[in-house]
């Protein structure tokens, strides 16, 4: 069992939004990864888990955003940089993208034994969920580095 003081600490440095964010965006590359390795094969064990990361990452992306959110109110006031509102539109697009290959797969659960345009829209859905986790990454990146820099003294000639 854990020391108390490892407790205290995890308690003091928690961030639920860190964590949640880092979660879904490490789950779509690897359903992206499932989906391409299904593409070739045909191998239906590989697009079910895919689709079970979907799902997945279908219940973290509120968890992230709400706590980004919260995060951004309480460290930030709500500060209406660029930054902050460029994370903000782009959890909405991949909110939507989500609700649109879930509801895809929930609605036609043979789409990738299909052929047609619908099995098409369905890969082509979560591949654009890739550059949107990217950039999500790269902003909150950008907060995490910005947050760590000290502000420099003036030096005296």
């Amino acid at each position: 069992m854990p020391k108390p003081s490892l407790w205290k600490d995890m308690k003091k440095t928690f961030m639920l939004h860190a964590i949640a964010a880092h979660f879904s965006n490490g789950l779509i590359p690897v359903a992206v990864l499932y989906l391409l390795l299904t593409l070739p094969t045909g191998n239906t064990f590989f697009e079910h888990t895919a689709q079970h990361l979907l799902w997945i990452t279908f219940l973290a992306i509120p968890v992230s955003f709400f706590s980004g959110i919260h995060d951004w109110r309480t460290k930030y006031r709500a500060a209406k940089a660029p930054v902050f509102i460029k994370k903000i539109r782009l959890s909405f697009v991949l909110f939507a993208l989500c609700i649109v290959a879930v509801s895809l797969r929930l609605s036609v659960p043979d789409v990738m034994a299909r052929q047609d345009l619908l099995h098409w829209f369905y890969v082509a859905d979560l591949f654009a969920m890739l550059p949107v986790v990217t950039l999500l990454g790269h902003y909150g990146g950008k907060l995490s580095q910005q947050s760590r820099q000290q502000p420099q003294r003036p030096s005296n000639p």
